[in-house]
């Protein structure tokens, strides 16, 4: 077996550590997506079971408040219109209509 140069064997390392760069990059950004997913999915639970929970004024009225400028597309923004559109017995409107219904105050 004949013995590879200096140079095939530099260009073989390097080929390896483009490889090796392409899964990394990949692998991170699977971590990320995964992040965004699992932080998505603790909102989504808080606001479907937790109507007491707040952050500044309330979860539902400030993702209202945020999301709109958040969301740039149009199929991103339709995935949250029931989220975007205010609820009569949302908490975070304050007193309106049948004060005293829902959970009790903390």
């Amino acid at each position: 077996m004949a013995r590879k140069t200096i140079g095939e064997r530099l260009a073989q390392l390097e080929a390896q550590r483009k490889t090796l760069q392409i899964r990394l990059g990949k692998q991170e950004r699977a971590i990320d997506t995964r992040r965004k997913v699992l932080i998505g999915a603790l909102v989504l639970h808080r606001l479907e079971n937790d109507r007491d929970v707040h952050i500044g004024g309330g979860l539902a009225a400030w993702l209202r408040s945020e999301l709109p400028k958040f969301l740039t597309r149009d199929g991103d923004r339709d995935l949250f219109d029931d989220l975007l559109k205010p609820r009569p017995h949302d908490p975070s409107l304050g007193n309106v209509g049948n004060a005293g219904s829902g959970s009790a105050a903390s």
